[in-house]
């Protein structure tokens, strides 16, 4: 559960970290201990309510930079008649470097390992059919070599740890276009970044845990029969994926998503091939973030 603090705790020059409670400095702006930005705990004690955080997590290269950006922006545009109101300007560093590097046909760099390099975004979300319901969602772009790392070697970095310990959702990457062609590579990272999540979150070793996690195959453009099952696609080419989820999970359900709707490729100054993004046409983006909603 995130920690609520009140205005005035804020207020007393020694602001806590919202993702781990750490004290720091008065004119501190990253906390010492996970480098999170300090001021998500100024907006969140304006709000007067605990924050709702879903993490997007996922293995290295998997399109977490380009689906969170393409997700907020499209929730900054009414998408599906949510209201979302970025909380500072900071939050809005993700959408609009993601969007400007596709208008120029290109695709963002990669995210760095180094936590104090991270775009962070705090947005308040309600649906507008019921604004009543409120979300404070706080999502960091996180670098995969870095979630890698922290699966290898638990507590190497502790804002990870700390940010799913409080998270209330998570949606978890998986490339399925590398599954698509028997590739074992996404199965495996898979299933020991659920054997992590399940450790972090555990409730007992026969317990399930009810956090809900929607497990998101992306690049599914390279594989269209992923839109037509989801499910079917996991068991047949994710099946330790699968398994893990079944047994271990109590929410949880798969979606396909996609944001390039047609690739060019040329190379780059040492001669590697690289892809070019030359039309974008997002599918199944806000899908994944609607069913997490509707299970908190």
């Amino acid at each position: 559960m995130t920690t609520m603090y009140t205005a005035s705790q804020l207020s007393t020059g020694n602001p806590p970290c919202l993702i781990c409670e750490t004290q720091n400095q008065a004119d501190a702006v990253i906390c010492e201990t996970c480098y999170a930005p300090l001021a998500l705990g100024q907006e969140a004690a304006a709000q007067e309510r605990d924050p709702c955080m879903i993490t997007v997590i996922g293995d290295s290269n998997v399109g977490k930079t380009v689906y969170l950006g393409m997700l907020l922006d499209m929730l900054s545009k009414r998408a599906n008649e949510f209201d979302a109101v970025p909380k500072g300007a900071y939050s809005v560093n993700v959408p609009h470097t993601v969007i400007s590097y596709l208008g120029a046909r290109q695709f963002p760099p990669k995210t760095a390992m180094e936590v104090d390099s991270w775009l962070w975004a705090y947005y308040q979300v309600s649906p507008r059919e019921d604004e009543t319901r409120v979300y404070d969602l706080i999502m960091p772009d996180m670098a995969g070599e870095a979630i890698a790392a922290e699966v290898a070697a638990p507590r190497t970095f502790t804002v990870i740890r700390s940010l799913l310990e409080k998270s209330a959702g998570a949606i978890v990457l998986v490339d399925a276009a590398l599954a698509g062609v028997g590739s074992p590579q996404p199965d495996f990272f898979a299933l020991k970044l659920m054997t992590y999540l399940d450790g972090v979150i555990a409730l007992g070793k026969r317990k399930r845990s009810p956090t809900p996690v929607a497990v998101v195959l992306s690049k599914a453009d390279y594989c269209p029969e992923c839109f037509d099952n989801p499910r079917a696609f996991a068991q047949t080419n994710l099946n330790r994926l699968w398994n893990i989820c079944e047994n271990r999970f109590e929410n949880f359900e798969f979606f396909a998503t996609s944001v390039v709707g047609s690739l060019g490729y040329g190379s780059d100054e040492s001669d590697n091939v690289v892809p070019y993004p030359l039309h974008v046409a997002p599918h199944g983006i806000l899908e994944p973030f609607e069913w997490v909603l509707s299970k908190l």
